[in-house]
């Protein structure tokens, strides 16, 4: 089966996962996927195949060196799909031989892609692309990484020639809603090192990623009727408004890019008695990060004074926090991916991750965990889109490095 055989398969699959649920996966429609990739696996003659009480599927490749001993490789992909956009009945386009114009997703809805607004349309002139129809997300963000590591399983598995130490497969739940690591068995996994295959354009390498926290900003007011409210009235919308004004307006992410963090307001409510926001704190450097946790706390002191005590609370979670510093010890896996990546005649770039991945988290639980790129774009949206050259290119990519890792890497 080939890469884009598999991505059209799994992208049929609805597997969004919900941020407001408790349980691990946060939707039991996560299920299907794994129990369908469980099933590939065995057919492949993987070995050690299972699929975990929390939804995390892995399997092994074992070495056929029999003359070396090399660490243990591992891949890993997630199968869930942001809450941000439906990822229900996906109806993907195929875009062959793209002629480097407009592609309208939706007439209805005025949808199109636009290389004058999505400039990376420009690199993919001639290829074949996968679109949506404009209401709902497509789904490479996972879905082209796990068909890129289940297509290098089966090439692997087919072409015994190949040489390779263990290769260690991981597929996990809930990664958008950054629970993605949070039951993943890092001994029992069983990879000294790993990649996650979760990024986007061709060719990026990524081993710097944010810092992250989540901040809800709670406000209780005094509802009286405002025919008499004048000074008893406290209005907790108004007050809500009040906080998200006296943050950096400039500091947001349609302000930024690179390695510039920002506060992002993602959902709000709000009455007169009671309103909330909450918002995602990024930053690359932790100490700036810190600064932002603290800048939110300045600002509910400075209201609380001002409209009295317990009138507004802040609860900061740290959600996960920039590999780089674990990464850097082993920055041999930056460099084969790089090597890789030339033989296989792609440009390879080093580019900080504006987000966060499984990586960050199972590089701090003893996996090292760089993030490779997948050929998706624009994820998370109507807008999203793949090329099927580059979903190829780096499947061939995938299987280039898993031969050279066990060639270079010492034992």
């Amino acid at each position: 089966m080939t890469v884009k055989e598999r991505f059209l398969n799994y992208i049929s699959f609805d597997t969004q996962s919900d941020e407001n649920a408790e349980n691990i996966p946060s939707t039991e429609k996560q299920w299907t996927l794994a129990r369908q990739l469980e099933k590939e696996l065995l057919e492949l003659g993987a070995e050690n195949v299972r699929v975990s009480e929390y939804c995390y599927v892995m399997a092994e490749l074992p070495s056929n060196m029999n003359d070396k001993k090399v660490p243990a490789l591992g891949f890993i992909a997630h199968m869930d799909t942001s809450p941000d956009s439906s990822g229900e009945n996906v109806r993907p386009r195929i875009i062959k031989n793209y002629d480097g114009g407009v592609i309208v997703l939706n007439e209805e809805k005025n949808f199109v892609l636009d290389p004058a607004e999505f400039e990376s349309l420009k690199t993919h002139v001639g290829e074949e692309l996968i679109v949506t129809d404009g209401t709902t997300l497509l789904g490479a963000d996972d879905k082209a990484g796990i068909a890129e590591i289940m297509t290098m399983v089966e090439y692997l598995q087919t072409h015994p020639e190949i040489r390779h130490g263990k290769i260690c497969i991981g597929f996990t739940p809930d990664e958008e809603v950054g629970n993605g690591a949070e039951k993943f068995d890092v001994a029992g996994f069983g990879a000294d090192f790993a990649y996650t295959v979760d990024g986007g354009s061709l060719g990026e390498i990524e081993y710097e990623n944010f810092n992250g926290a989540n901040a809800g900003v709670f406000v209780s007011g005094k509802s009286i009727h405002p025919g008499s409210a004048k000074n008893k009235m406290i209005n907790a919308a108004l007050i809500a408004n009040e906080f998200a004004s006296m943050l950096p307006q400039f500091e947001t992410p349609s302000h930024t890019e690179g390695y510039e963090g920002f506060y992002h307001l993602h959902q709000m409510s709000g009455s007169v008695e009671e309103a909330e926001l909450h918002y995602i704190i990024r930053d690359h450097d932790r100490e700036k990060f810190e600064k932002r946790k603290k800048f939110m706390n300045t600002v509910c002191e400075y209201l609380n004074k001002k409209y009295g005590s317990n009138t507004i609370s802040l609860v900061i979670e740290d959600r996960y926090f920039n590999m780089r510093e674990k990464i850097l010890p082993h920055m041999e896996l930056i460099e084969l991916a790089e090597k890789a990546m030339m033989a296989e005649g792609i440009q390879p770039v080093v580019v900080p991750i504006r987000g966060g991945t499984d990586g960050a988290r199972l590089s701090y639980m003893g996996l090292p965990c760089p993030n490779l790129c997948t050929g998706g774009h624009n994820f998370h949206g109507p807008f999203e889109y793949c090329s099927v050259d580059s979903m190829e290119k780096v499947t061939g990519f995938l299987i280039r490095l898993a031969e050279m890792f066990a060639e270079e890497m010492p034992g």
